[in-house]
C-alpha cells in the first residue's frame, strides 16, 4: 500500500468539538472497544494533529469557547 495522505477539512468549530471527543475518548482505557490497536492508535494521531494546530484549548476561557462551538456545529432543534 503507498503512503499517499487524505486530507479532511473541517471548521475551527469541527476541529474544538472533535479535539475534546477524541481526549474524552482516548483517556478511556477499555481497549475492548477496538478491534485492533491500530484504531487506537489512528485516534491518538488525530487528537495529537489537532492539539498542534488549535491553540483554544490551552486558553483560560477553553469551557466557554467550547460551549459555544458545540452550539454552533450542533444541528438546530425542530
Amino acid at each position: 500500500m503507498n503512503n499517499k495522505k487524505v486530507n479532511i477539512e473541517l471548521t475551527k468549530e469541527e476541529a474544538i468539538v472533535l479535539f475534546e471527543f477524541l481526549g474524552r475518548f482516548n483517556d478511556n482505557d477499555d481497549l475492548n472497544r477496538f478491534e485492533d490497536q491500530a484504531e487506537q492508535r489512528v485516534l491518538w494521531d488525530m487528537e495529537c494533529v489537532l492539539e498542534k494546530e488549535l491553540s483554544e484549548p490551552f486558553r483560560a476561557d477553553y469551557l466557554e469557547i467550547l460551549k459555544k462551538t458545540r452550539e454552533t456545529v450542533r444541528d438546530e432543534k425542530e
